[in-house]
């Protein structure tokens, strides 16, 4: 799409003002909101990827798996110059790039088309292996998931391919918001862990223990951060 980007806010304390201007799907708020403070803190500190270089081979990657719930994912990418602010208000019309579910060929920033649940960290898996076969080791990729997508099949799949498979540049932000149906015994950090992976569990709320999180070294092995979330 063509797109006139304004100066990036880059500012956390601006982020309910930008959520504040996007209605029409209060029902998937709580989807939303709950991911705020972990992708503040990737597009903030961790991910290498701006405006500037989003097409960037060597750039990092960030697939949004949980794309039913794209607030959250819109006001920060704006917060980041990816587009202007002046497109949130029209989110989910019908002649808005903004849709309920984000679109690559829409959505400046955007890596994947998504909102169907259980298919990021598959193709997060997909994504390394795709920079491994062109030479490129040094991108990382990261993908956000629910937790209750983790009671879908394709993800055991991915999780017990990428750890055995040493996948180092894979890590998975799983947001806790405790709406899977069964739950995991052992906690959901423990799934990761018995399939070979580096996984750590914080308060999704917490910056810097999100970032201490997201860069800790896993030589070897993908990483796995579970950011437990209470409901605002």
């Amino acid at each position: 799409m063509t797109n006139t980007t304004a100066a990036p806010v880059r500012t956390y304390r601006e982020l309910n003002r930008l959520m504040s201007l996007m209605t029409g799907d209060e029902k998937h708020g709580p989807a939303a909101t709950s991911t705020l403070d972990a992708l503040w803190v990737l597009y903030d500190r961790v991910l290498r990827v701006t405006p500037g270089t989003a097409d960037d081979p060597e750039r990092d990657r960030f697939l949004l798996s949980k794309g039913h719930g794209p607030m959250a994912y819109y006001a920060v990418l704006a917060a980041h110059g990816f587009f202007d602010e002046a497109l949130l208000p029209g989110f989910g019309s019908y002649d808005s790039p903004l849709g309920h579910h984000p679109d690559r060929l829409l959505v400046p920033g955007a890596e994947i088309g998504s909102g169907s649940l259980g298919h990021g960290l598959p193709l997060a898996v997909g994504s390394v292996l795709g920079l491994r076969a062109q030479g490129l080791t040094d991108p990382r990729v990261w993908v956000l998931i629910g937790d209750a997508e983790l009671d879908e099949g394709s993800n055991h799949e991915a999780i017990a391919y990428a750890g055995p498979a040493g996948l180092e540049q894979l890590h998975t932000l799983v947001i806790d918001n405790a709406s899977a149906t069964h739950g995991w015994p052992g906690g959901i950090a423990s799934r990761f862990e018995n399939a070979g992976w580096s996984a750590a569990t914080v308060d999704g709320r917490d910056h810097e223990a999100l970032y201490a999180a997201f860069t800790a070294p896993h030589p070897g092995r993908p990483r796995a951060v579970v950011a437990t979330v209470a409901p605002k």
